[in-house]
C-alpha cells in the first residue's frame, strides 16, 4: 500500500518526535556532584566520592568570590595517596583513572587565608556517560535520525557547560564590580570629609588673621 508524501513526512515526524522524547528522558549512569559551596577563611572542607576500579573521574574547580580567588586543593585515594595537588590556584580540571575501588576525597582549603570567605564551584564527576537507547543495541550502520539525535546529544552537553561557566564568570565578574563599586564609593566619602576639613580649616586660620590686633592698638591698650 501506497502512503502519501504528506502522510509520511507526518510519520518521520512522529518517529523523530518519538526519538526526541526518549533522548530526553534519558538519564546517564554517570555519578556527578555538582554544587557551589561557601568556603570560611582557615576552614578546609573535603567532600567524598566512591570509585570503583578502572572508573574514569574528572574534578573540576573554580573560586567564583573572594581574596585573591585563590584555594588550595587535593584528591586523596583510599589508600591515603594524594593523586592531585595545587596551591593557591584559581581554576583547574583534572581527569584521573581509579586503580582501586574505595572512598575518594576532594579537598578545599583556605587555611592561608586569615579573613576572605571563597565561594567555590566543584563538579564531580565519576563514569562514563552510556550511549543513547536503541543506538548501541544493533551493530548496522547508523541512520540519519539516529546520528543527528546524538550530534544533539553531545551538542546539548557542550551548550550545558558553556552555561555553568558563563554563569560562573557572570558571577565573578558582579562580584568584582560590586567591590569596585563599594571601594570607589569609600574612597569618593573619604576625598569629601578630607575637602570639607581643610576648608573648615582655612576658614579658621582666616579668621585668626583678621582677628588679631594691630601693634598700634595693643600698645594703646597698654597706657591705658
Amino acid at each position: 500500500m501506497k502512503m502519501s508524501s504528506s502522510s509520511t513526512k507526518r510519520q518521520n515526524l512522529l518517529a523523530s518526535g518519538i526519538f526526541l522524547l526518549a533522548f530526553l528522558g534519558h538519564r546517564s549512569t554517570v555519578d556527578s556532584v555538582e554544587l557551589t559551596f561557601e568556603l570560611p577563611d582557615n576552614a578546609r572542607e573535603c567532600f567524598f566520592e566512591e570509585i570503583k576500579k578502572n572508573q574514569t573521574a574528572t574534578l573540576e574547580f573554580q573560586v567564583v568570590t573572594g581574596g585573591q580567588y585563590d584555594v588550595d586543593v587535593q584528591l586523596v585515594s583510599p589508600t591515603q595517596e594524594i593523586l592531585y595537588k595545587q596551591v593557591k590556584t584559581q581554576f583547574d580540571s583534572h581527569q584521573f583513572t581509579a586503580q582501586a575501588s574505595g572512598v575518594y576525597a576532594a579537598c578545599f582549603s583556605n587555611e592561608f587565608s586569615t579573613f576572605s570567605h571563597k565561594l567555590i564551584y566543584m563538579d564531580f564527576q565519576v563514569g562514563d556517560e552510556q550511549p543513547l537507547p536503541g543506538i548501541d543495541e544493533h551493530s548496522t550502520v547508523l541512520t540519519q535520525l539516529e546520528s543527528s539525535s546524538q550530534e544533539i546529544h553531545k551538542s546539548l552537553n557542550a551548550i550545558l557547560d558553556f552555561q555553568t561557566h558563563h554563569r560562573l564568570r557572570e558571577a565573578q565578574g558582579r562580584k568584582r564590580a560590586e567591590d569596585l563599586n563599594e571601594r570607589v564609593l569609600w574612597w569618593s566619602l573619604t576625598e569629601t570629609v578630607a575637602i570639607l576639613v581643610i576648608a573648615v580649616g582655612q576658614v579658621i586660620v582666616l579668621r585668626n588673621f583678621f582677628s588679631e590686633k594691630k601693634p598700634s592698638q595693643m600698645s594703646y591698650s597698654q597706657f591705658k
